[in-house]
């Protein structure tokens, strides 16, 4: 059987003679041209420590498919620091990167008719927007994660990126001193690999193993750990079998296998933006997937992983356990996954799982069994009211409680909470509001990781709730409800909403009320206007354009 199934339009038809001088050019052999090709897409740059290290995993990779008789092309795609952008307009270009990201690597596999792609990811963006290409392009591939980052240490405290937001919070308290805090701040990233906890970035790495499209314990490796080097060598193998078989993304990321990646998410304790990212992830590979589908899930699913940002652990905690296998397998073995999902190793979930270790309850306190779950059903809840008609997500683990009811404190920007905080003007009992930060209104729906870690250090993180058209870092933890659709750029209530109004957030009944008639929200909304947009050119504007709603995954393809 011939692999070379689309690289043979340019080494093989006589018709592309400058197609194959340019190949003869980067150093290929007559030999090379009977092989298959590979581009290997590294998300790696030198600005952020989820990627730094991705060029040098990218070139373990291409040894790997050059060993098993294949041509390895790397090539490259952008990156957009979260850490780094969180609370700064920086933070607008985030989400967009994602699509560019997707969009970058389909363009380049498909002109360049590569017969297979493998996507070397580190960050938050990456993994979801390398996942809609693949979808997209639906050619043999998979995904290299490049592991967790080692935690931080001051003072003997361990410490991550959330420690700095949090010491922030501290100092505008008083209950940090300047040494105390630059000491937070200079140690709490150690080196290479993605945010330490079950933040977005380990929430897409574990819920992409559990979808089938990395190699079994891809998530559970931290980046300095020499496992991390000998699974990107084993990629070229496993790459093959896919050839061989051919076997496609869409074979592997079926209906049963989103449900399988989602049951991750909720009993770890991942992070909001798995929702946005699998609605989107879904729409790229032809498959139904809906808020409704996310909250079934989570009905049926018990928290289990005592994981920051909410817990005590973690992901480098992991690998000692047994690693991501070892999860899965608990999870399959209670009925909580689909074994039958096929997956890049060539074989079924149940089939990798079989050898996995098993997790020890009496050894370990990092996962718990089913019959002493954190909670009973997951920790992400879909709200609808008059605040969201069209949905909200709220983040809940069951320490912040499961209900609130408060009064208004509102923010027409995430930088008005670091104001009123700094001023004392936000009070216990508050419901504090940000507006104007969805996908249009941002744009780009920033993440709230610095308001809501400031308002942890500063002692009100059991005390005030927070709702936003916004979305939350996967660090985020507290009484939080992100992505309030519709927004209120498109005049979504969040608008309308004025300081003092009462408003309920009930996780149980899954509502969340503004306590307002209907009569006077009317009368509100004709004194309200969309805010004018100071992006008038460039990627932004063209994001404003064609973004789709948080409900809806934000794509930009509809």
């Amino acid at each position: 059987m011939s692999l070379n199934k689309f690289s043979r339009t340019l080494t093989q038809e006589v018709t592309n003679p400058a197609a194959k001088a340019m190949l003869y050019g980067i150093g290929l052999t007559p030999e090379d041209m009977e092989k298959a090709q590979i581009g290997i897409a590294s998300t790696g740059y030198e600005g952020n420590p989820c990627n730094m290290h991705l060029n040098g995993l990218s070139v373990h990779v291409k040894k790997g498919i050059q060993e098993n008789g294949m041509v390895g092309l790397i090539f490259h795609t952008i990156g957009v620091s979260d850490g780094m952008t969180n609370g700064n307009e920086g933070m607008s270009y985030s989400l967009p990167s994602r699509d560019i990201i997707a969009d970058s690597i389909e363009n380049v596999v498909g002109a360049q008719w590569y017969d297979g792609v493998i996507a070397v990811v580190g960050c938050d963006k990456n993994m979801p927007g390398a996942m809609m290409a693949l979808a997209r392009l639906n050619r043999p591939g998979m995904l290299v994660y490049g592991g967790t980052i080692r935690s931080g240490n001051y003072k003997g405290e361990k410490l991550d990126i959330v420690s700095a937001f949090e010491a922030l919070g501290k100092k505008y308290a008083g209950t940090i001193s300047d040494e105390d805090y630059e000491g937070v701040i200079r140690n709490s990233i150690p080196g290479a690999g993605a945010c330490g906890g079950m933040y977005t970035a380990n929430t897409m790495a574990s819920s992409m193993e559990a979808m089938g499209l990395v190699l079994p314990n891809s998530s559970s490796y931290p980046a300095t750990h020499e496992g991390k080097k000998a699974e990107c060598l084993a990629i070229g193998a496993a790459m093959k079998v896919l050839l061989e078989k051919n076997i496609c993304p869409r074979d592997i990321m079926t209906r049963h296998a989103f449900e399988n990646a989602m049951t991750v998410v909720m009993a770890l304790g991942g992070s909001t933006n798995a929702v946005l990212h699998y609605l989107a992830i879904a729409h790229s590979a032809g498959v139904e997937f809906t808020l409704k589908d996310i909250q079934d899930i989570s009905d049926r699913t018990p928290l289990m992983a005592d994981l920051k940002p909410s817990g005590k652990y973690y992901m480098e905690d992991v690998l000692a356990i047994g690693g991501m296998p070892a999860i899965l397998k608990y999870l399959w073995k209670e009925g909580y996954l689909h074994g039958e999902c096929l997956t890049v190793t060539g074989k079924t979930m149940a089939e990798n799982l079989t050898d996995a270790p098993d997790l020890d309850f009496d050894a370990q306190k990092i996962i718990f069994p089913k019959s002493k779950a954190l909670k009973s059903s997951g920790h992400i809840q879909v709200l609808y009211g008059n605040l969201a008609t069209e949905g909200a997500i709220a983040k809940i683990t069951g320490k912040e409680g499961e209900r609130f009811e408060g009064l208004a404190k509102v923010c027409d920007r995430e930088e008005d909470v670091m104001e009123f905080l700094s001023k004392g003007e936000i009070k216990a009992g508050h419901v504090v509001v940000i507006r104007n930060e969805g996908p249009k209104g941002g744009p780009g729906m920033p993440e709230m990781l610095k308001p809501t870690s400031a308002l942890m250090g500063a002692g009100l993180g059991n005390s005030v709730a927070m709702i936003t058209d916004g979305r939350f870092s996967g660090g985020t933890h507290g009484f939080v409800v992100g992505h309030v659709t519709p927004e209120a750029q498109e005049g979504g209530n969040i608008a309308l909403v004025k300081d003092g109004d009462k408003i309920t957030i009930d996780a149980v009944d899954n509502k969340i009320i503004l306590h307002v008639s209907d009569e006077e929200l009317a009368e509100r909304r004709k004194l309200w206007k969309p805010k004018v947009s100071p992006h008038t050119s460039g990627v932004l504007r063209k994001y404003i354009k064609n973004v789709a709603s948080a409900s809806l995954g934000c794509v930009t393809d509809l």
